[in-house]
C-alpha cells in the first residue's frame, strides 16, 4: 500500500493538519444541516418545530449505530491497511456496511411500528402525534440511504483521505438546503409537503451522499470488495469489539445532557435556556476538537498496524499539546466576546448573566477536555474500546454530575457551572497520565 495520505511516514504535524482542517468544514455542514432543516420547519409554525424537537432524540440514538459501527470499522480498517493487508480492508469495509445496514435496519423498523406508543412516553400530546408521524414514517424509511455514506466516509478517513467525506457531507447539506424550501412550501412545480417535505428533502440528499461515497470506495480507493461468508462473521465480531462500546459512548452524552437540564430545573428557566445557549456556543468552540479526534484515531490505528507504536503515541502527544494551546487561545479570544455573545442569544438579563458567566468559568476548561477526547481516540486506535467508554462514563457520571450538584448546591447556577469546569480539569489530568501510562507500558512490552 502507498503511504500517499502521510500517515506512516509523513510528518505529523504536518499529517494532522491536513487531515483535521476539512473535517472542521465538514462537521460544519453537519451542524449547518440541522439548523437548516430547524430553520424551515420553524416557519411552519410552533407545533411543526415541536414535533421535530420531539423527535430529535430517536433520530440521535437510531444514528449512533452507525456511528459505533463507524469507529469500528475505521480502526479496523486502518489497522490493516497499516499492514498492507488491503485485500483484506476492502472486504472488511463490505462486510461493515452490510452490518451497519441489517442493524439501522432492524432498528428503522421497530421504530416506525412504534411511532405513536413511542413518542406518547415521551410527552408528545394527540395535537403533535400526526405531525411526528408524517416525519419519522419516511425518516424511518430511508435511514438506510444514510448508513453506507456514514460508514464509508469512516472508511475513507481510515485511508487518511479526509478532504473526501467532508465534501460529500458539503454536498449533502447543500442539497437539502436547496430542497427544504421547494419541498415544504411548494414553490414552483414542487408539491406543498409540509414537514413531511423536509423528510423527503433530507432522504434525497442522504442518496445524493451515498452515490458519492460508493464512487469513491469503489472507483477511487478500490476499498470495496466482495463480502465472503468465511470471514464476515469474524469481520462482525471485530467491528463490534470497538463499535458497540463506542456507540454507547455517544448515548452516554445527551443522558447526562438531560440530567444537567433536570439540575438545572431546580436554578429556574434562566438557568436552563442559557445553558441551551451554551451548549450551541460550546458546539462551536470544540469543533476543532472534534475533528482531531477523528483524524486521530485512523492514524494512531494505521501505525499500530505497521508495528510502529512510537509514531503513534507521538501523534497523540502532539494532538494533547495542540489542544491545550489552542483552546487556551480560544478562551482568551472568548473573553471579550462572552458578553456580546450572551445578549445575542436572549434579551432577559437573567439568562445574558448566567450564559455570560458560562462562557468565562467552562471554556477555560476546554484544553483539559480535548485532551480526554484525544485518549478516548487513542483508545479506540489502540483496540481498548472498554477503557475509552469506562473513561466516557466516569468522566460524565462520575466526575460532571456529582461536582454540578455540588456546585449547584453550593453556589447556584453559577457554582453549577464551576463544578463542570472542575470536572473536565480532573478528567483531564487523569486522561493525561493515563496516555503517559500506557505510552510506556504499550511501548516497553510490545502490548498493542
Amino acid at each position: 500500500m502507498n503511504d500517499k495520505h502521510g500517515l506512516l511516514t509523513g510528518p505529523i504535524d504536518q499529517t494532522l493538519t491536513k487531515m483535521t482542517i476539512p473535517m472542521v468544514f465538514g462537521l460544519i455542514a453537519i451542524l449547518m444541516f440541522n439548523l437548516i432543516d430547524t430553520f424551515f420547519i420553524s416557519l411552519l409554525g410552533t407545533h411543526a418545530l415541536a414535533a421535530i424537537s420531539f423527535t430529535f432524540p430517536i433520530t440521535f440514538a437510531v444514528n449512533c449505530i452507525t456511528m459505533g459501527i463507524g469507529v469500528g470499522l475505521s480502526t479496523s480498517i486502518a489497522r490493516l491497511l497499516g499492514q498492507k493487508r488491503h485485500q483484506g480492508a476492502a472486504t472488511m469495509t463490505a462486510h461493515g456496511l452490510i452490518l451497519a445496514v441489517l442493524l439501522v435496519t432492524g432498528a428503522a423498523t421497530l421504530g416506525s411500528l412504534t411511532i405513536t406508543p413511542l413518542f406518547s412516553f415521551l410527552g408528545a400530546g394527540e395535537d403533535l402525534i400526526p405531525l411526528i408521524d408524517e416525519y419519522m414514517s419516511i425518516w424511518y424509511l430511508t435511514i438506510p440511504l444514510l448508513v453506507i455514506p456514514m460508514a464509508g466516509n469512516s472508511a475513507l478517513r481510515a485511508c487518511g483521505d479526509t478532504r473526501t467525506p467532508a465534501k460529500i457531507m458539503i454536498l449533502a447539506g447543500a442539497i437539502n438546503g436547496v430542497l427544504d424550501p421547494l419541498l415544504i412550501f411548494g414553490y414552483g412545480p414542487f408539491p406543498e409537503l409540509g414537514i413531511k417535505g423536509a423528510a423527503i428533502a433530507s432522504a434525497i440528499s442522504w442518496a445524493g451522499a451515498l452515490a458519492g461515497s460508493l464512487y469513491m470506495l469503489i472507483v477511487r480507493e478500490k476499498l470495496l470488495a466482495l463480502p465472503s461468508l468465511a470471514t464476515v462473521v469474524e469481520d462482525w465480531r471485530t467491528i463490534l469489539s470497538v463499535g458497540t462500546p463506542a456507540a454507547m459512548s455517544n448515548v452516554l452524552n445527551p443522558i447526562s445532557g438531560a440530567a444537567l437540564m433536570w439540575l438545572l430545573a431546580s436554578q429556574g428557566t434562566a438557568s436552563v435556556a442559557a445553558y441551551g445557549a451554551a451548549q450551541r456556543v460550546e458546539s462551536l468552540m470544540l469543533i476543532v476538537m472534534m475533528a482531531l479526534t477523528s483524524t486521530l484515531t485512523p492514524l494512531m490505528a494505521q501505525n499500530f498496524g505497521a508495528d510502529n507504536p512510537k509514531r503513534a503515541f507521538e501523534a497523540l502527544f502532539r494532538a494533547i499539546r495542540f489542544s491545550l494551546v489552542f483552546q487556551f487561545i480560544v478562551f482568551v479570544a472568548m473573553v471579550p466576546l462572552s458578553h456580546p455573545i450572551a445578549m445575542m442569544f436572549s434579551q432577559e438579563n437573567a439568562v445574558q448573566e448566567k450564559l455570560w458567566h458560562y462562557l468565562l468559568v467552562v471554556p477555560l476548561s476546554y484544553g483539559l477536555q480535548g485532551t480526554l477526547m484525544m485518549l478516548v481516540s487513542a483508545l479506540n486506535a489502540m483496540k481498548r474500546p472498554l477503557v475509552s467508554f469506562s473513561f466516557n462514563l466516569a468522566r460524565l457520571f462520575i466526575l460532571i454530575l456529582p461536582l454540578a450538584w455540588l456546585g449547584g448546591f453550593l453556589g447556584q447556577t453559577e457554582g453549577l457551572f464551576i463544578g463542570i469546569a472542575t470536572a473536565n480539569v480532573v478528567s483531564g489530568v487523569v486522561a493525561y497520565l493515563t496516555a503517559v501510562h500506557f505510552r510506556r507500558r504499550l511501548i516497553c512490552e510490545n502490548r498493542y
